[in-house]
């Protein structure tokens, strides 16, 4: 589930005399708590079903934002206001938002995922699943790879890595006709390449260079896969793999800053191993002690 908090306002203390306009505001919004301590003014309609009531909205800590947003459907923009008891309590959250306060805010809800469906299907057994067309083991699929790249843009590497390899289990399960097999290798592809950036992030090129060849299968002149292929071996210190997945990965995509920046890192890497190794040898090699004959005194 995504969206974005704009103008967040401190708007009054509770025990402020008179009306405001934020009172007045809150006279023309809508309920949604049921005690008229989440209130909410839609600006903009969206569009679709609402955000399903078991929804889990992850990095919230609002309780009146996470209700605000199961009211909520893609591409609406809303303002809401939160009662102390829905937003930052009777401590508040100093400096800048006192105890006992009211807040404005207005949130977008730009997308969300719903991993219900994908979640019930991943716990049917291989022949359940089997007895779904593709296109329904396509999308479940699609759904995994998503909310894998949310947990990937959060740093959680090892959490994005489950759900790419439920994707990649739901598709190398399902057989399909030859006139389909397209479709699924088609959707194995990009699973392929975000695992393989994802074992680099967590440090095991060995496994990244594994699901980057895979990816190769599928498209010998994919770029990306190249140049993953070429950091799992550079980060092994295979130079010469590396030089060569990467001047192939140039030659696809030859303005490509990030594969011509790597080169150049091989390049650096590659002569500091050289002039480590012409060391090690001159020191193997260098004549021993401090050149005095035995016998003398």
């Amino acid at each position: 589930m995504g969206g974005s908090a704009l103008n967040q306002g401190v708007l009054e203390r509770d025990d402020a005399p008179g009306q405001s306009l934020y009172e007045r505001l809150s006279q023309r919004m809508l309920d949604i708590s049921g005690d008229r301590g989440v209130l909410k003014d839609v600006i903009r309609e969206g569009a679709g079903d609402l955000v399903a009531p078991d929804a889990s909205v992850l990095d919230i800590t609002l309780w009146g934002m996470e209700l605000g947003l199961l009211s909520m459907r893609r591409g609406e923009l809303a303002r809401f206001l939160f009662k102390p008891n829905y937003a930052y309590g009777t401590l508040g959250c100093p400096p800048l938002i006192p105890p006992n306060t009211t807040v404005l805010f207005e949130i977008e809800l730009l997308d969300f995922l719903d991993c219900a469906e994908s979640d019930k299907f991943c716990a049917l057994s291989a022949e359940q699943q089997d007895q779904f067309p593709l296109q329904k083991v396509l999308k479940v699929a699609a759904t995994e790879r998503e909310f894998g790249n949310y947990l990937f843009r959060q740093n959680r590497f090892y959490d994005a890595k489950v759900r790419y390899k439920r994707a990649l289990l739901l598709l190398r399960r399902r057989s399909a006709p030859p006139e389909e097999q397209h479709l699924v290798e088609a959707a194995k592809l990009p699973v392929l390449l975000n695992l393989s950036f994802t074992y680099l992030k967590l440090d095991r090129p060995t496994i990244a260079l594994c699901y980057g060849e895979q990816a190769l299968i599928i498209d010998q002149k994919n770029a990306k896969a190249l140049f993953r292929c070429g950091q799992a071996c550079l980060l092994l210190t295979e130079y010469q793999k590396a030089r060569d997945f990467l001047v192939r990965a140039q030659k696809e995509q030859p303005f490509n800053h990030d594969i011509n920046n790597e080169l150049k890192k091989l390049a650096s890497c590659y002569r500091d191993y050289v002039d480590k190794e012409k060391e090690m040898w001159h020191r193997m090699f260098a004549p021993c002690g401090d050149g005095s004959t035995a016998g003398e005194s």
